[in-house]
Protein backbone atom coordinates (compact mmCIF):
# COMPACT_ATOMS: atom_id res chain seq x y z
CA UNK A 1 0.00 0.00 0.00
CA UNK A 2 1.29 3.43 -0.95
CA UNK A 3 1.83 5.68 2.04
CA UNK A 4 0.27 9.16 2.24
CA UNK A 5 2.50 10.32 5.09
CA UNK A 6 5.31 8.93 7.23
CA UNK A 7 6.57 9.98 10.63
CA UNK A 8 6.23 8.83 14.22
CA UNK A 9 3.55 8.25 16.83
CA UNK A 10 4.84 9.86 19.99
CA UNK A 11 3.80 10.01 23.65
CA UNK A 12 5.85 10.27 26.82
CA UNK A 13 9.23 8.74 25.90
CA UNK A 14 7.78 6.45 23.21
CA UNK A 15 8.32 7.05 19.47
CA UNK A 16 6.97 4.58 16.90
CA UNK A 17 7.87 5.08 13.21
CA UNK A 18 4.80 4.58 10.98
CA UNK A 19 3.31 5.46 7.63
CA UNK A 20 -0.28 6.42 6.96
CA UNK A 21 -2.28 4.53 4.31
CA UNK A 22 -5.89 4.59 3.16
CA UNK A 23 -8.31 2.26 4.94
CA UNK A 24 -11.18 2.56 2.44
CA UNK A 25 -11.51 2.96 -1.31
CA UNK A 26 -14.64 4.58 -2.79
CA UNK A 27 -16.78 1.97 -4.53
CA UNK A 28 -18.57 4.39 -6.83
CA UNK A 29 -18.21 3.80 -10.58
CA UNK A 30 -17.02 7.06 -12.14
CA UNK A 31 -17.70 8.28 -15.66
CA UNK A 32 -15.93 10.87 -17.80
CA UNK A 33 -17.95 13.52 -19.62
CA UNK A 34 -17.46 13.29 -23.41
CA UNK A 35 -18.52 15.38 -26.40
CA UNK A 36 -21.33 13.35 -27.96
CA UNK A 37 -20.30 14.12 -31.55
CA UNK A 38 -16.84 12.56 -31.47
CA UNK A 39 -16.32 11.38 -27.83
CA UNK A 40 -13.63 13.95 -27.07
CA UNK A 41 -13.10 14.31 -23.28
CA UNK A 42 -14.60 17.51 -21.93
CA UNK A 43 -12.83 19.87 -19.52
CA UNK A 44 -14.43 22.10 -16.94
CA UNK A 45 -13.75 25.81 -17.19
CA UNK A 46 -14.35 28.70 -14.84
CA UNK A 47 -17.03 30.76 -16.56
CA UNK A 48 -17.98 34.35 -15.74
CA UNK A 49 -21.71 34.85 -16.44
CA UNK A 50 -21.38 38.66 -16.26
CA UNK A 51 -18.84 38.84 -19.07
CA UNK A 52 -20.05 35.60 -20.74
CA UNK A 53 -16.58 34.17 -21.14
CA UNK A 54 -14.19 31.64 -19.64
CA UNK A 55 -11.77 33.09 -17.08
CA UNK A 56 -8.04 32.21 -17.38
CA UNK A 57 -6.30 30.90 -14.23
CA UNK A 58 -4.27 34.06 -13.70
CA UNK A 59 -7.48 36.10 -13.30
CA UNK A 60 -9.04 33.81 -10.66
CA UNK A 61 -8.92 34.92 -7.02
CA UNK A 62 -10.50 33.62 -3.82
CA UNK A 63 -13.17 35.47 -1.90
CA UNK A 64 -14.97 34.74 1.37
CA UNK A 65 -18.70 35.51 1.10
CA UNK A 66 -19.84 37.82 3.90
CA UNK A 67 -23.35 38.23 2.50
CA UNK A 68 -24.94 37.65 -0.94
CA UNK A 69 -22.63 39.15 -3.62
CA UNK A 70 -20.31 40.73 -1.02
CA UNK A 71 -16.89 39.10 -0.71
CA UNK A 72 -13.65 39.54 1.19
CA UNK A 73 -10.77 38.77 -1.25
CA UNK A 74 -7.76 36.84 0.05
CA UNK A 75 -4.53 35.89 -1.70
CA UNK A 76 -2.68 32.57 -1.79
CA UNK A 77 0.20 34.21 0.09
CA UNK A 78 -2.11 35.37 2.89
CA UNK A 79 -3.55 31.86 3.25
CA UNK A 80 -0.08 30.33 3.23
CA UNK A 81 0.98 32.63 6.08
CA UNK A 82 -1.61 31.05 8.40
CA UNK A 83 -1.40 27.46 7.13
CA UNK A 84 -0.14 24.91 9.70
CA UNK A 85 3.25 23.31 9.22
CA UNK A 86 3.34 19.72 8.04
CA UNK A 87 3.38 17.26 10.93
CA UNK A 88 6.33 14.93 11.33
CA UNK A 89 4.87 13.47 14.53
CA UNK A 90 1.45 12.37 15.70
CA UNK A 91 1.77 13.56 19.28
CA UNK A 92 -0.77 11.76 21.50
CA UNK A 93 -1.93 14.23 24.14
CA UNK A 94 -4.19 11.90 26.11
CA UNK A 95 -5.79 8.45 26.12
CA UNK A 96 -9.58 8.42 26.28
CA UNK A 97 -12.28 5.78 26.69
CA UNK A 98 -13.27 4.69 23.20
CA UNK A 99 -16.96 4.36 24.07
CA UNK A 100 -17.05 8.05 24.96
CA UNK A 101 -16.52 9.04 21.31
CA UNK A 102 -19.93 9.45 19.70
CA UNK A 103 -19.86 7.87 16.19
CA UNK A 104 -21.12 11.16 14.76
CA UNK A 105 -17.63 12.59 15.37
CA UNK A 106 -15.91 10.02 13.12
CA UNK A 107 -14.86 11.47 9.79
CA UNK A 108 -12.40 9.35 7.76
CA UNK A 109 -10.42 6.17 8.57
CA UNK A 110 -6.79 5.34 7.83
CA UNK A 111 -4.37 2.60 8.82
CA UNK A 112 -1.01 3.20 10.47
CA UNK A 113 1.62 0.74 9.22
CA UNK A 114 4.79 0.13 11.29
CA UNK A 115 8.12 1.03 9.71
CA UNK A 116 11.35 -0.88 10.23
CA UNK A 117 12.46 -0.81 13.84
CA UNK A 118 9.06 0.08 15.24
CA UNK A 119 7.27 -3.27 14.99
CA UNK A 120 7.64 -4.28 18.64
CA UNK A 121 6.44 -0.96 20.10
CA UNK A 122 3.64 -0.88 17.51
CA UNK A 123 2.36 -4.34 18.53
CA UNK A 124 2.59 -3.41 22.21
CA UNK A 125 0.60 -0.20 21.80
CA UNK A 126 -2.06 -1.93 19.67
CA UNK A 127 -2.46 -4.69 22.25
CA UNK A 128 -2.63 -2.40 25.28
CA UNK A 129 -5.26 -0.02 23.86
CA UNK A 130 -7.25 -3.02 22.62
CA UNK A 131 -7.33 -4.59 26.08
CA UNK A 132 -8.10 -1.34 27.87
CA UNK A 133 -10.65 -0.03 25.35
CA UNK A 134 -8.74 3.20 25.02
CA UNK A 135 -7.92 5.46 22.07
CA UNK A 136 -5.06 7.91 21.70
CA UNK A 137 -6.19 11.48 21.01
CA UNK A 138 -3.91 13.75 18.98
CA UNK A 139 -3.78 16.73 16.62
CA UNK A 140 -2.18 16.11 13.26
CA UNK A 141 -1.70 18.12 10.05
CA UNK A 142 -2.73 16.30 6.87
CA UNK A 143 -3.33 17.94 3.48
CA UNK A 144 -2.73 21.41 4.93
CA UNK A 145 -5.40 21.04 7.58
CA UNK A 146 -4.97 20.38 11.28
CA UNK A 147 -7.12 17.41 12.25
CA UNK A 148 -8.23 16.06 15.59
CA UNK A 149 -7.56 12.30 15.38
CA UNK A 150 -8.16 9.17 17.41
CA UNK A 151 -5.83 6.16 17.24
CA UNK A 152 -7.48 2.83 18.08
CA UNK A 153 -6.70 -0.86 17.77
CA UNK A 154 -8.33 -2.83 14.94
CA UNK A 155 -7.55 -6.57 15.13
CA UNK A 156 -3.89 -6.03 15.94
CA UNK A 157 -3.43 -3.03 13.66
CA UNK A 158 -3.54 0.65 14.55
CA UNK A 159 -6.24 2.67 12.83
CA UNK A 160 -6.34 6.45 12.75
CA UNK A 161 -9.68 8.23 12.48
CA UNK A 162 -9.95 11.91 11.73
CA UNK A 163 -12.64 13.45 13.93
CA UNK A 164 -14.99 16.36 13.42
CA UNK A 165 -14.44 19.30 15.72
CA UNK A 166 -17.31 20.04 18.08
CA UNK A 167 -18.27 23.23 16.21
CA UNK A 168 -18.82 21.14 13.05
CA UNK A 169 -21.53 19.01 14.67
CA UNK A 170 -25.01 20.32 13.97
CA UNK A 171 -27.34 20.56 16.97
CA UNK A 172 -29.98 17.86 17.27
CA UNK A 173 -32.31 19.68 19.68
CA UNK A 174 -34.98 20.21 17.02
CA UNK A 175 -34.90 16.65 15.65
CA UNK A 176 -36.40 14.58 18.47
CA UNK A 177 -40.13 14.99 19.15
CA UNK A 178 -40.77 17.32 22.07
CA UNK A 179 -43.53 15.26 23.62
CA UNK A 180 -46.03 12.51 23.03
CA UNK A 181 -47.15 9.65 25.20
CA UNK A 182 -46.29 6.12 24.11
CA UNK A 183 -48.70 3.36 25.00
CA UNK A 184 -47.29 0.34 26.83
CA UNK A 185 -48.65 -1.95 24.11
CA UNK A 186 -46.87 0.02 21.37
CA UNK A 187 -43.62 -0.07 23.32
CA UNK A 188 -43.90 -3.82 23.88
CA UNK A 189 -44.68 -4.45 20.21
CA UNK A 190 -41.66 -2.48 19.06
CA UNK A 191 -39.36 -4.25 21.55
CA UNK A 192 -40.52 -7.64 20.25
CA UNK A 193 -39.92 -6.57 16.65
CA UNK A 194 -36.39 -5.45 17.49
CA UNK A 195 -35.59 -8.66 19.41
CA UNK A 196 -36.64 -10.75 16.39
CA UNK A 197 -34.21 -8.84 14.19
CA UNK A 198 -31.16 -8.95 16.48
CA UNK A 199 -27.95 -10.15 14.83
CA UNK A 200 -24.19 -9.70 14.59
CA UNK A 201 -22.74 -7.06 12.30
CA UNK A 202 -21.37 -8.90 9.25
CA UNK A 203 -20.63 -6.30 6.56
CA UNK A 204 -19.68 -9.00 4.04
CA UNK A 205 -23.37 -9.94 3.84
CA UNK A 206 -24.11 -6.65 2.11
CA UNK A 207 -23.00 -5.27 -1.23
CA UNK A 208 -23.47 -2.18 -3.36
CA UNK A 209 -26.01 -3.73 -5.74
CA UNK A 210 -26.22 -0.63 -7.91
CA UNK A 211 -22.44 -0.71 -8.51
CA UNK A 212 -22.59 -4.39 -9.46
CA UNK A 213 -25.42 -3.70 -11.92
CA UNK A 214 -23.48 -0.82 -13.50
CA UNK A 215 -20.41 -3.06 -13.93
CA UNK A 216 -22.60 -5.78 -15.48
CA UNK A 217 -24.05 -3.17 -17.85
CA UNK A 218 -20.57 -2.06 -18.90
CA UNK A 219 -19.57 -5.68 -19.46
CA UNK A 220 -22.54 -6.20 -21.81
CA UNK A 221 -21.54 -3.09 -23.79
CA UNK A 222 -18.08 -4.42 -24.60
CA UNK A 223 -18.73 -4.07 -28.34
CA UNK A 224 -19.52 -0.37 -28.06
CA UNK A 225 -16.01 0.76 -27.08
CA UNK A 226 -15.10 4.14 -28.62
CA UNK A 227 -11.90 6.16 -28.76
CA UNK A 228 -11.38 9.88 -28.57
CA UNK A 229 -9.98 11.54 -31.72
CA UNK A 230 -6.22 11.33 -32.08
CA UNK A 231 -5.99 8.73 -29.29
CA UNK A 232 -2.68 7.09 -30.11
CA UNK A 233 -2.23 3.46 -29.08
CA UNK A 234 1.16 2.28 -27.95
CA UNK A 235 3.06 0.52 -30.69
CA UNK A 236 2.22 -3.18 -30.81
CA UNK A 237 -0.60 -2.84 -28.27
CA UNK A 238 -4.32 -3.03 -28.87
CA UNK A 239 -7.17 -1.49 -26.89
CA UNK A 240 -7.53 -2.69 -23.28
CA UNK A 241 -9.50 -5.87 -22.62
CA UNK A 242 -12.60 -4.25 -21.15
CA UNK A 243 -14.29 -7.52 -20.18
CA UNK A 244 -11.21 -8.84 -18.40
CA UNK A 245 -10.83 -5.59 -16.49
CA UNK A 246 -14.47 -5.57 -15.36
CA UNK A 247 -14.40 -9.26 -14.44
CA UNK A 248 -11.32 -8.58 -12.33
CA UNK A 249 -13.11 -5.77 -10.47
CA UNK A 250 -16.19 -7.91 -9.84
CA UNK A 251 -14.11 -10.86 -8.67
CA UNK A 252 -12.29 -8.63 -6.20
CA UNK A 253 -15.64 -7.36 -4.88
CA UNK A 254 -16.94 -10.90 -4.32
CA UNK A 255 -13.67 -11.93 -2.64
CA UNK A 256 -13.97 -9.08 -0.15
CA UNK A 257 -17.49 -10.12 0.97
Amino acid sequence: MQGMWSGTISFSLVAIPVRLVKAVAPGRVSFHLLHGTDYSPLKRQMFCPKHEQAVPPEEIVRGYELSPDRYLPITDEELASVSPERSSTIEIVEFIDLHEVDPIYYDHPYYLVPLKGGEKAYRLLAEIIRRTGKAGLAKFVLAEREHLVAIKSEEGALALFTLHYSEEILPDADIAPKSGAVEAEEKSRMKKSIRKMLGDFKPEKYADEHREKVLELLKKKKGALVEAPEAAEAEGEGPPDLVAALEGIMAEMKKNR
